[in-house]
């Protein structure tokens, strides 16, 4: 029977992190060189979850060690490796080399130094909520829901629960903090998932400012309905 989500978490959780890291990137590590993809997986975790990459090197070991069968992986009781771009017969290694870069980046306390996202899958794990946002409310569809980007903006904001809310004004400041050209912000929103352009006459950056300082603004208190009786 399939794996249940946590069984599916136990086993291969952090490999299907490190697997995702690879989406739209080219699986070339060798023995002496970590790929872009893994140097993005390592930077984020390195700062975000260090405690993960032990439980990382683990799981792709021993996925390695014990390659799931035809039958097996029909029963759907594997994790089934996505399409990296490689062979099949050259997965097994390729698996071993990602984790022992693992180990040894553990091992001698090698931390990528904090940089700007390289990878779509390191822009969405350091800008989750972001994502959500951007790829949400601003996808190809937002002119025909929403009268303009203010009125999707306030649509978030009225639905999205707050802590949410203040996290996302959280990763927009981390965002303008990396001081970015605008074809940077261009490209981290694409990233994210914006698919329309900011409003004239905003540039990106001058747009994620404007979207910061609106959510930053108290929501309007209009007081008890009206007729109510003051107790």
């Amino acid at each position: 029977m399939p794996l249940s989500p946590l069984e599916h978490d136990r086993r291969y959780g952090e490999l299907d992190q490190v697997i995702r890291a690879y989406a739209g990137q080219p699986a070339d590590d060798t023995p002496d060189k970590p790929s872009e993809a893994l140097v993005a997986y390592l930077r984020h975790t390195w700062h975000s979850r260090p405690w993960a990459l032990a439980v990382a090197e683990r799981q792709l070991r021993e996925y390695a060690d014990n390659p799931p069968g035809r039958l097996r992986l029909r029963l759907g009781e594997f994790y089934a490796i996505p399409d990296v771009g490689l062979p099949e017969g050259e997965i097994q290694q390729w698996l071993y080399c990602l984790a022992d870069h693992i180990k040894h980046s553990v091992e001698e306390g090698e931390v990528p130094p904090p940089a700007t996202p390289a990878t779509h899958w390191e822009w969405h794990a350091r800008f989750p909520e972001l994502g959500q946002f951007l790829g949400g409310w601003f996808s190809q569809d937002m002119p025909d829901e929403f009268d303009d980007h203010d009125a999707a903006t306030d649509d978030y904001r009225t639905s999205t629960d707050p802590h949410l809310v203040a996290r996302l004004t959280g990763e927009l400041h981390e965002l303008l903090a990396l001081d970015l050209d605008e074809s940077d912000y261009a490209l981290a929103v694409a990233e994210l998932g914006m698919e329309v352009d900011p409003p004239p006459p905003y540039s990106p950056s001058g747009w994620l400012t404007l979207v910061a300082d609106r959510l930053t603004v108290p929501r309007a208190d209009y007081g008890p309905p009206s007729g109510s009786a003051a107790k």
